[in-house]
């Protein structure tokens, strides 16, 4: 038994056809909408793509680039074929086409559902790439005189400052680093070298962080030095105050960003995959029910549309059986193929008669 069987009329596969036509196009636009959306994401990551360890992250906005291309031209194409259904002569010529067509589709729309799945997944792989990159960015805040590094501390500040944190994970995270330059430190000063002295590593590392931390919203004037001496300020406890830095750390703040704005696109994806699945549906409908007209020269007559020939499980049944039948197809040519071989390998036996 057919799977969705519906009957059709002429008036209905004409109402159908239209109706597609209509959807293919909407659907273009809706391709038009995930390659734009690719392309903003992959911008907004090369935006920070300093602060990145690698470049796993664009993997995501480049499937959505490469599944809006797609889109825009299989609808296009199915548009053409619905337009042209509508005149029997024209139709004609892609009928062969239609049956590996519709494959194609059924393919496209399984990659792009595992597109939709891939925005809501990629956190866990953004969120390693995020602290690594980070993390070096902060190392390479100090050398504003090094060849490739020396716009990483306007970068650096600027993220803190747009996104309203400081450090990877808290601004704990500048204690551990030295982020003031050698050329801003008065090495002859007995403090400077009581610090630099003062771990095995030999780098001057202070309490302190950059400017870019500092809160401006805080009616305190910002403490950016000596964050943890609570003697170095009138009435101050660095542990029970709050503090007029950003408490979030910039790994959370653009991880949230990233994170909410790939979830957003996954769910557009996936209601561009429900309306890409219908309209799979509805161009198979259109085919089969123009395919089952009994009298061609008769274009009002009945004929009957479906998704699938036969039941879901009678159907997969034939599938695997057609497999099979590849499959020992291909081991009796590889067997005829070795038999030939054994046997031109063979040296005829030449009899001499005296």
């Amino acid at each position: 038994m057919a799977l969705l069987k519906v009957k059709f009329n002429q008036k209905k596969r004409v109402k159908l056809a239209q109706g597609l036509w209509l959807m293919n196009w909407f659907s273009v636009l809706a391709g038009i909408l995930v390659f734009s959306m690719g392309l903003f994401l992959k911008v907004e990551l090369r935006k920070r793509s300093e602060v990145m360890d690698n470049s796993e992250s664009h993997f995501v906005p480049n499937s959505l680039i490469l599944m809006g291309i797609l889109s825009c031209a299989f609808n296009g194409f199915a548009g053409k074929i619905c337009y042209d259904s509508l005149d029997p002569t024209k139709f004609a010529k892609w009928k062969p086409l239609l049956k590996p067509y519709l494959a194609l589709c059924f393919l496209f729309n399984i990659l792009l559902f595992f597109v939709a799945l891939i925005c809501f997944l990629m956190r866990g792989s953004l969120d390693s790439t995020l602290a690594q990159g980070l993390k070096n960015g902060m190392k390479f805040y100090r050398d504003t005189d090094t060849p490739g590094r020396c716009f990483m501390k306007k970068t650096i500040d600027m993220l803190q400052i747009e996104f309203k944190c400081c450090g990877n994970n808290g601004f704990k995270d500048w204690f551990e680093i030295q982020w003031i330059s050698n050329r801003y430190l008065d090495f002859s000063s007995k403090e400077v070298k009581d610090r630099i002295k003062s771990n095995v590593d030999g780098r001057y590392l202070v309490d302190g962080v950059p400017f870019s931390c500092c809160n401006p919203s805080s009616p305190r004037p910002c403490i950016q030095y000596q964050v943890t001496n609570n003697s170095a300020h009138y009435s101050y406890d660095y542990q029970t105050e709050e503090l007029n830095l950003w408490r979030r750390g910039c790994r959370e703040a653009l991880l949230h960003y990233y994170s909410s704005m790939m979830s957003s696109m996954g769910a557009v994806v996936l209601l561009v995959w429900l309306f890409e699945m219908s309209v799979m549906v509805g161009l198979r409908l259109l085919h089969t029910s123009l395919e089952s007209i009994a009298n061609p020269e008769d274009p009002e007559c009945e004929s009957e549309g479906w998704i699938l020939e036969n039941n879901l499980k009678d159907t997969l049944k034939s599938a695997l059986e057609s497999l099979k039948k590849i499959g020992k197809f291909n081991q009796v040519e590889a067997g005829a193929e070795g038999a030939e071989g054994e046997e031109g390998g063979k040296t005829p036996a030449i009899t001499t008669v005296s």
